[in-house]
């Protein structure tokens, strides 16, 4: 039996990692979930768990809070011996925070083959701590599992071969699509007296938005104006909730606690448009097909853009103001990118189980010739 070890550690990675866990173990693996402690409190970690049903993790590693390379080292440090203990034939890491990075380069460097779930996104913005996980993630991957072909070509011009490129689809949107119904009939709009249509959703939590005064005081701005034509609410994450209290909020503009999964999903769902500054949404209104407004200078899912319903505003106030009145008074059609179709775990599964051993692939930084490139 092939034994695969699945890392989560933040909430972005919980909806990630749901997906490959139950292909996998549909085809027969032995699946082990280690947390890495990296997101810990309620609301942002357990009501994740209840919501998706993400058995409990086999093991848990509180690393906790810190800085870039206290929380790295502190994962790093407690992944090593986990790993060689279980002994796993591969390693699933998702996304882009320090956990990913971590339990990549320990796992490279222990042996077992490791695949990157969402490899290939690039910002370009190298001031981005995420940016810098996704790069060397890469890097140190056997299997490079990208969401899409924008994805798939970032590699392709980085230097990747083709063996290790994997066009699979967006693991996000298979947990957004299983758990659509149900998030549908939370009641989370009739908790906050909400209708459908009739009000903008807000999400901030960027250090880069919230932890400059001056940055975070003229997003309050733009978004002050913006409420004077469509209510807007605000679910406060926690990174988010002392600075926002300190500037105050202007009218218009309601903060609610942080929501769970299918809550926010269904606030997603039901809401006129979205802003924001995080990378899931922008992939989740594209699938929802509701219009989203990304408050970021770039992005890392083009694709939401050219084959989606996101549009890039950036950080300045007067454009952010004009870019929402264009898509209020003309929304973006629906659409949606090719293999955003729920299946996404399926050809992870596929691509890890019957990809070959340890001993048998070629390793990352191994030389091939041209015509031993294996398919896509």
């Amino acid at each position: 039996m092939t034994r695969i070890v699945c890392v989560a550690g933040a909430r972005p990675n919980y909806m990630k990692i749901k997906p490959v866990m139950d292909a996998l173990e549909r085809r027969g693996a032995d699946v082990i979930l280690v947390h890495t402690g990296q997101h810990y409190d309620e609301s942002m970690n357990d009501v994740f768990f209840r919501d998706l049903g993400i058995r409990a993790p086999d093991r848990c590693l509180g690393a906790g809070s810190g800085s870039h390379a206290q929380q790295t080292g502190r994962v790093m440090a407690a992944f090593e011996p986990l790993l060689d203990e279980l002994a796993p034939d591969a390693v699933v890491v998702v996304g882009d925070i320090n956990s990913t990075l971590a339990c990549s380069l320990v796992t490279a460097k222990a042996g077992p083959l490791l695949a990157h779930v969402e490899a290939g996104l690039r910002s370009r913005d190298w001031s981005m701590p995420e940016e810098v996980n996704r790069v060397a993630t890469d890097r140190v991957s056997d299997y490079l599992l990208a969401p899409s072909p924008d994805a798939a070509a970032n590699l392709r011009a980085e230097g990747y071969r083709e063996d290790q490129i994997h066009v699979v689809g967006n693991v996000m949107i298979d947990t957004l699509l299983a758990n659509l119904d149900r998030a549908r009939q939370s009641g989370v709009l009739d908790r906050h007296g909400l209708t459908r249509g009739g009000y903008g959703l807000v999400t901030l939590h960027r250090p880069a938005n919230v932890d400059d005064p001056g940055a975070l005081r003229g997003l309050l701005k733009a978004l002050g104006e913006i409420a004077g034509r469509c209510p807007l609410l605000l679910p406060v994450h926690p990174r988010a909730a002392d600075r926002l209290a300190a500037l105050g909020v202007p009218d218009g503009i309601r903060l609610v606690p942080a929501a769970g999964y299918l809550d926010f999903i269904a606030l997603q769902d039901a809401a006129r448009l979205v802003l924001t500054d995080s990378g899931g949404v922008q992939e989740e209104t594209t699938a929802l097909g509701v219009p989203c407004v990304t408050l970021r200078e770039n992005t890392e899912r083009p694709i939401t853009i050219e084959e989606g319903t996101n549009i890039l505003a950036g950080t300045d106030p007067d454009r952010i103001v004009a870019t929402v009145d264009t898509v209020l008074d003309a929304p973006p059609a629906p659409r949606c990118p090719a293999l955003w179709d729920g299946r996404a775990g399926e050809r992870i599964a596929a691509v890890l189980l019957d990809g070959g051993t340890v001993r048998a692939l070629p390793r990352p930084t191994d030389l091939l010739p041209a015509a031993g490139h294996g398919p896509q």
